[in-house]
């Protein structure tokens, strides 16, 4: 007799707490032996939300009293007497370390309650997405405080008592008495505007301590002024009633011009009058990226100048410019070596460290090896990669055993009281301090799409993509009625960049040190989005990825040299924190290496933005080479000749083939990825920021002014890709498609007819061009007629060919018009920055000035762009002309004020006139009048303290009268008029 028996397999059940989610689980029961994040929240009844944490406020919420907070222009700090305020402004300093601008213990002043001495701790009573309101109460007496990213206001509301305003010494009050409500005043050199209500009174006039008595109402407001003077606390005054409520943030990625359109929302409530607007300051990469009417208030901050405009809301646009799943197969490396290093590869046996970062780290270091594994014709090594990739991230996405029963280790747990996901083993704090969350779970999301982009299955919501999903909901969720976790929790939308401390318990305020990995996590929502056809998810990482970008380039590498201080001496940022920008060090070591290298790794195809700007990649290797005395490196050689290859690729390959024998790559990297990155790099050359795709996953790269235009078509369907400057490409579906401006499907119908180049001198209309990127033309009614160029706008150029006859110094003269104070572009000869030129209001779209410069030249035929880095102006033409020779000086005037120069040049009918004072002005004016006609008047253009003009068709026959206004210490003058007959 035959038994035959059948067996079938059978699902456990889980644990009690287990949270399946697709083939996945979590658990709501915290591992054995695991440390948790503390119980307590300092947050009112009023807060029904998940606590945001790693923000610039998040101390608030996590102790009694908070630690300093950085709400730029400000900086202020919950105490146990009260809510102290402090304007680091005109305080900030620059040495060798560090942009420094943190509060002091003793200034500015604190705001209290006139019936608290001590109150027991303060809590968050309500917060939105850049503003958060703190309460102080003892007993029946409380004392609400909202402030906010942006603000120089400070907003309060009293039950029980009255404002008190301890100041260490007596502060100076320029504007008002004891019975106005509004007080001007200056302490230590800080102006401040008091704003009481209506009919409420001061005590303590001429003394260190005010008392505001409410006159039976319970609102009060601080502004911090950027000037003392009467007109400055008026305009203030207009907004001070106008108390902030909400603050909500919303962007847009569209896809047709690859630009993410940003919308900064404020609601405010009217406690006197009817205005329900703000004054809000912009930080650098929001004030360059807007056509916002800017006031001219300004502050100062760590993070560069701070520009101010007056509104409801405001909106940014920034262009995305593509990510890649890795680079293409392009390169000019020896296929056999290649598989060398993949073969190297393939033998390790990962023994590390098994917690989130290290593992995040093994990762994000085989989500790179694969497909340069497909590449290399190495399918059995890539398969090996991802299938490794696979079973570590189920092992980790699944909190129970194979009895059911709770994992002890590599599994996620989530916090209700806090609304957060949890890995363990946890490491830097990411569990009691939910410190790096972006950083850690950013390699997990990015390897996952690396299995998305060739397995579409798995990462199905019914398989693993729910927990990939539950990965990026905690560290930026998007969905504000999410009632699991808070809302973009590890980034900051004023800020523009994110933030990796979990309490900021800091009196430096909060902190982010590697930005390249958040880039890292960003990249991973892009790919992930696109390869699973989920657009919120891939548009939230290009709005966040984009932003960051802007925010790396004009705070950790200043690419522009427009914001760190002067006296900084450090090429790069290494970690940014609230109260100071530092150069010198990183968490755990001043070595060089990691110093810079921290804000670069992990490099990857979604890594390009490190090349857009490889003027200043060199400045910054050279600094470190300085810093590190020569090129002998301790650590991370192979980031560091991967950098290298940005600015000096010929250099790049001689350390690489010097070295990589014994070369140990960085826990992240592989000599596999080493080589394929400077090899590709060597044969494509930069990623051109100036031109973008209708698709995501794309980049062009240019060498010598050839470029390759590269997309990988993560959907199922053959993509038409359109590219900015005119070039279309046919991209296969699910892999890689390059192609080079030489394979004859460019639209030549963007540019000038005739390509040939310009020899100087000559004026040049803007309308001949020989290539372009988001203008348009448009009829103008300047003298002379035709078109000129319009809608100039950020991101914008003009790309001209010139040929000059002899190196020298050029005048250049601009003719241009706006009717917003926003216009900025720059003049780029081989893509090397010569000259920048704002644009002021000229009173018109059709209202015309021209605005003068000089630049140097090299001899021969180059390349010339205009560049909009501003927005919203026209251009007419363009001249450059000769400087005059010294023999053809006509005429000088001095004073003790000032000294004027008047050269004529007669080969080209231009006078020259410059004017040069004793003492630095902030503005001179020319008036003159040619041959009698209409008086014509002009700011003239500041070239290093040399005020200058070009007055063009003027001959020797021709007479002129001419004379200057200036400005001298604050006061203005007119010189005398004088005269060429």
């Amino acid at each position: 007799m035959v038994i035959i028996v059948l067996t079938f397999p059978v699902a456990t059940l889980g644990f009690e707490g287990e949270e399946k989610l697709g083939l996945g689980s979590y658990s709501n029961q915290l591992p054995p032996g695991a440390t948790d994040v503390q119980e307590t929240i300092y947050q009112t009844p009023q807060v029904d939300e998940k606590m945001p944490t790693n923000d610039w406020w998040s101390n608030v919420a996590w102790d009694q009293y908070s630690t300093a907070q950085y709400p730029h222009p400000l900086a202020v700090k919950n105490q146990e007497d009260g809510f102290r305020i402090y304007n680091p402004s005109h305080r900030i300093t620059g040495n060798d370390a560090c942009v420094c601008g943190w509060i002091n213990d003793i200034h500015d002043f604190t705001v209290g309650h006139s019936n608290v001495n001590t109150f027991p701790d303060t809590k968050v009573d309500n917060f939105n997405d850049w503003f958060v309101s703190t309460q102080f109460q003892e007993g029946n007496n409380t004392m609400d405080v909202t402030y906010g990213h942006g603000s120089p206001f400070v907003f309060f509301t009293f039950t029980g008592g009255n404002p008190e305003i301890d100041f260490y010494t007596s502060p100076t009050i320029w504007s008002g008495d004891a019975n106005s409500p509004v007080l001007g005043i200056t302490i230590e050199g800080s102006h401040y505007g008091l704003f009481g209500p209506s009919g409420s009174t001061w005590d303590g006039i001429g003394t260190s301590t005010l008392t505001n008595h409410l006159n039976d109402k319970d609102y009060f407001s601080i502004v911090a002024l950027p000037d003392q003077s009467e007109a400055t606390l008026a305009k203030f005054q207009e907004y001070a009633y106008s108390h902030v409520t909400d603050t909500k943030v919303d962007w847009h990625y569209d896809e047709t011009t690859s630009e993410v359109i940003t919308t900064y929302q404020y609601t405010t409530t009217a406690k006197e009058g009817s205005n329900n607007s703000t004054i809000f300051a912009l930080y650098p990469h929001q004030w360059k990226n807007t056509s916002q009417e800017l006031l001219d208030y300004t502050y100062n901050s760590v993070r560069g100048l701070m520009k101010t405009a007056e509104g409801s809301q405001f909106e940014t646009k920034m262009k995305f410019t593509g990510v890649l799943p890795s680079l293409p197969n392009e390169g000019s490396y020896d296929l056999e070596q290649l598989s060398q290093f993949i073969d190297e590869a393939e033998e390790e046996d990962y023994t590390d460290t098994p917690d989130t970062y290290w593992i995040g780290k093994r990762l994000g270091k085989l989500a790179t090896l694969a497909p340069i594994a497909e590449q290399a014709g190495d399918s059995t090594a890539a398969d090996n990669f991802r299938t490794e990739i696979k079973s570590r991230l189920e092992d980790w996405f699944t909190a129970s055993d194979s009895q059911g029963n709770l994992n002890t280790s590599e599994l996620f747990y989530y916090n209700d009281n806090w609304g957060t996901l949890i890995g363990y083993p946890d490491s830097f704090g990411s569990a009691e301090e939910l410190n790096d969350h972006h950083f850690h779970y950013g390699y997990f999301i990015k390897a996952a799409a690396e299995i998305a982009r060739v397995d579409r299955n798995w990462a199905e919501d019914d398989q693993w993509g729910q927990m990939v999903k539950l990965l990026i909901r905690d560290i930026a969720n998007w969905d504000r009625n999410d009632n699991q976790f808070p809302f973009l929790r590890n980034f900051d939308p004023y800020a523009g960049h994110s933030w990796a401390s979990g309490h900021a318990r800091f009196d430096d305020g909060n902190n982010n040190e590697s930005s390249s990995e958040a880039m890292n996590a960003w990249a991973g929502l892009i790919l992930w989005g696109e390869a699973t056809n989920d657009q919120t998810i891939r548009d939230l990482g290009i709005y966040l990825y984009t932003t960051e970008m802007n925010a790396i380039n004009e705070y950790w590498f200043d690419v522009d040299e427009t914001n760190h201080h002067e006296d900084f001496t450090r090429s790069t940022a290494s970690m940014i924190w609230g109260g100071k920008t530092v150069g010198d060090a990183v968490w755990w070591t001043a070595n060089p290496e990691e110093v810079h290298g921290i804000n670069w790794l992990p490099i990857t195809g979604a890594s390009l933005y490190l090349t857009h700007h490889p003027a200043y990649t060199e400045k910054n290797y050279q600094a470190l080479i300085n810093e590190n005395n020569g090129t002998d490196f301790d650590v991370w050689e192979d980031l560091i000749y991967m950098y290298r290859a940005i600015s000096n690729i010929e250099d790049a390959k001689s350390l690489y083939e010097s070295n990589i024998d014994n070369l140990t790559p960085e826990a992240g990297n592989s000599k596999a990825h080493l080589y394929h990155w400077i090899y590709n790099l060597d044969v494509l050359g930069n990623a051109d920021p100036s031109v973008t795709a209708d698709y995501p996953i794309n980049a062009v790269f240019n060498k010598d002014g050839n470029k390759t235009y590269v997309v990988y078509n993560l959907t199922n369907e053959q993509k038409t890709v359109h590219f900015s400057d005119g070039y279309t490409l046919t991209a296969e579906p699910n892999s890689f498609t390059t192609s080079t401006n030489d394979d004859g499907n460019e639209d030549d119908d963007n540019g000038s007819e005739d390509p040939n180049q310009v020899i100087l001198p000559a004026k040049i209309e803007a309308e001949d061009y020989q290539d372009m990127y988001g203008i348009q033309h448009e009829t103008t009614t300047d003298i002379g007629g035709g078109e000129n160029i319009g809608y100039f706008d950020v991101g914008d150029w003009l790309d001209y060919t010139i040929e000059v006859p002899a190196e020298g110094d050029y005048y250049i003269d601009y003719r241009v018009a706006s009717n917003t104070s926003n216009g900025q572009f720059q003049l780029l000869l081989n893509d090397d920055t010569i000259d920048t030129i704002d644009v002021p209001n000229t009173g018109g779209w059709q209202s015309w000035t021209t605005l003068s410069s000089t630049i140097h030249l090299p001899e021969g035929v180059h390349q010339l762009r205009l560049y909009a880095t501003g927005f919203e102006f026209n251009i007419n033409w363009f001249e450059i002309s000769t400087l005059p020779a010294d023999d053809e000086e006509d005429e000088n005037h001095s004073t003790d004020d000032y000294t004027v120069n008047v050269q004529q040049d007669d080969t080209n009918n231009q006078l020259f006139i410059a004017f040069t004072p004793t003492t630095e002005a902030e503005y001179v004016d020319i008036h003159y009048v040619v041959n009698d006609s209409t008086q014509q008047n002009f700011r003239m253009t500041n070239n290093g303290g040399n005020w200058q003009q070009t007055i063009n068709n003027f001959s020797q026959e021709d007479h002129l009268e001419y004379w200057f206004t200036y400005e001298k210490e604050g006061l203005q003058y007119d010189s005398p008029h004088y005269f060429i007959e």
